[in-house]
């Protein structure tokens, strides 16, 4: 199928390493996981979908990320001069290396040396995107064009650096970058078949799409990328990590979902 989803931030391969030097827990650390996302969306090549999985973990480095978005505050020695400091992810401390969890917490005692954030971007950021866009050319020389699904999960409450601080999220936020990186054809069709299933679904608030959706997606050449963020109020216990009752239909809903996007018509994707 055009269709290609991926799942970069639900790795918990935590390197021993790193949690022996952070202040945090384990389970602390594992607040900024994607949980369980990769097991909801997996039956996907079920469906001739190809499904992209990051192993490492949010925490350690995120591919969701410029490559070298990063704190100068973080690091010990001067970052070279490519290295984006300036970036709103940067300012919430949400940097390719982050320095908090998605609780706010500090993730290091002390400072990095550069060389640590370049030895994570060399060994795990590079590789996942060249086999994302392995599968995307793949994906494009076969059909002419593709569809990037790329899939989230969001805290079921705005925390308190986020603009919804405090509030209850709806259950799914569609990110399309307001309407620049996805067709409206594919938006609706994901948003009407979470909708028929029971879901309140918003558009591009609080979240419009991240590094990848931007990078990916350019509906005017056929190439189409939608981010996906899933309440994990829905599925899972927020505190412990583990999956609730909830689990199970939601997984049985996006398996309908991945099943309708494999029916999509080619027509609706091609550029104009």
């Amino acid at each position: 199928m055009p269709v290609v989803v991926a799942s970069p931030h639900s790795g918990k391969a935590y390197p021993a390493d790193f949690v022996a030097n952070s202040p945090l827990d384990l389970l602390a650390l594992r607040r900024s996981e994607d949980s369980f996302v990769d097991e909801l969306i997996g039956a996907a090549p079920d469906f001739g979908i190809p499904l992209l999985r990051a192993l490492f973990p949010r925490a350690y480095i995120d591919p969701n990320r410029e490559p070298f978005e990063l704190d100068p505050e973080m690091f010990e020695d001067a970052l070279p001069d490519y290295a984006n400091t300036q970036s709103s992810r940067v300012a919430a401390g949400l940097g390719t290396i982050a320095r908090v969890v998605s609780s706010g917490q500090e993730i290091y005692s002390k400072k990095l040396k550069f060389s640590d954030a370049a030895t994570r971007i060399n060994e795990n950021y590079r590789p996942y995107h060249r086999t994302l866009r392995d599968l995307l050319d793949a994906t494009r020389r076969r059909f002419g064009h593709y569809v990037l699904i790329d899939c989230h999960s969001m805290p079921s409450v705005g925390g308190p650096h986020d603009p919804d601080a405090g509030r209850r999220r709806a259950d799914m936020v569609l990110g399309d970058c307001f309407a620049s990186s996805c067709s409206e054809r594919v938006v609706s069709l994901v948003e009407n078949v979470l909708t028929a299933r029971g879901y309140q679904v918003v558009r591009n608030k609080p979240f419009a799409g991240g590094f990848t959706t931007r990078h990916y997606g350019r509906p005017a050449q056929g190439l189409h990328t939608l981010q996906i963020e899933i309440n994990r109020g829905l599925y899972m216990d927020e505190t412990a990590i583990k999956p609730n009752g909830g689990m199970a239909k939601l997984t049985s809903d996006m398996t309908a979902l991945l099943a309708e996007l494999a029916q999509i018509d080619s027509g609706d994707l091609l550029p104009k």
